[in-house]
This record gives structure tokens, C-alpha cells and sequence, in this order.
């Protein structure tokens, strides 16, 4: 897997697990600290987050870091 195609499965799955919770990306991104700009990028694939965001976003997801990126 390439670093662009491991980018776009993250994001991926993090649009998986938010929209199953009914959020929006506002929504996520208030519950991370974080604006919906940084949300989109990341859901889109276009940044490469660090090991501390991923888990910034697991925590407000309410699932383990395995669970966000096991696809």
C-alpha cells in the first residue's frame, strides 16, 4: 500500500465511523479540537496525521486507535 493510498483509507474510515454516529465533520471536528477545514483535509486524504491526531480522533469517536485503522 502506498502512503497516498493509506491516507485515503484512513480518511476513509474515519467518515465511516462519524457518519455512523450521525455526526457531521463540524461536529467531529469541534469533539477533537480541531476546525472543519483540518477535518476535511483529513477525511479527504490530503494531510498525513500524526499517531496523537489519530488518536485525538478515536477518543472522540468513542472507539480504539486499532478500530480506526483497521480496514
Amino acid at each position: 500500500m502506498t502512503k497516498e493510498e493509506l491516507k485515503q483509507k484512513v480518511g476513509e474510515r474515519i467518515v465511516e465511523l462519524r457518519t455512523g454516529k450521525g455526526w457531521s465533520q463540524s461536529d467531529l471536528a469541534r469533539a477533537c479540537g480541531k476546525d472543519r477545514q483540518a477535518m476535511e483535509k483529513l477525511e479527504n486524504g490530503k494531510v498525513n496525521p500524526t499517531l496523537y491526531t489519530l488518536l485525538e480522533v478515536a477518543k472522540a469517536l468513542e472507539v480504539s486507535l486499532s478500530k480506526l485503522i483497521n480496514f
